[in-house]
């Protein structure tokens, strides 16, 4: 996996851990995404030649199939391991959220939307999402200890 590059908005460098879903663009926080986000200009998805001739496209991978043969490199850092991805089965407090009929809604209508990155904006702004959000996060990626004291 690469180091971390600079940040497109603030140009910190070697932060940039995160990436738009719809451009690709690298930023390094909360902030910075919120200020490309404003400006964010993706470029229209390219259907394969496949597709655009009406032919199906190919098969998912089967079971001998690994992560690596899928995802290039770029692809890999923006990943959650499946070790980390294991984690989310195994939380109890992400299950309790999760029995939630209106979260199971929200979670329904993403999947089936079209334009899923402008309704999870939306959602951002509902509280429970928000919560189910920051629960997915505190597990795939739990905060680094840094400058923690001993108790």
């Amino acid at each position: 996996m690469r180091a971390p590059g600079p940040c497109a908005e603030c140009g910190a460098g070697g932060a940039a851990r995160y990436r738009c879903p719809r451009c690709g663009s690298a930023y390094c926080s909360v902030p910075c995404c919120r200020t490309h986000r404003e400006r964010c200009a993706p470029e229209p998805p390219q259907q394969p030649q496949r597709e655009a001739a009406g032919q199906s496209s190919p098969p998912a991978p089967g079971p001998g199939t690994s992560l690596r043969d899928i995802l290039g490199e770029e692809d890999e850092q923006d990943r959650v391991p499946p070790e980390r991805l294991q984690l989310l089965g195994e939380s109890e407090e992400l299950r309790d959220l999760l029995l939630n009929p209106h979260l199971q809604q929200l979670l329904l209508t993403i999947d089936q939307a079209q334009d899923k990155s402008s309704l999870m904006r939306r959602f951002m702004q509902e509280p429970l999402f928000v919560e189910f959000a920051d629960c997915c996060l505190s597990i795939v990626e739990p905060p680094e200890k840094e400058n923690v004291l001993p108790q």
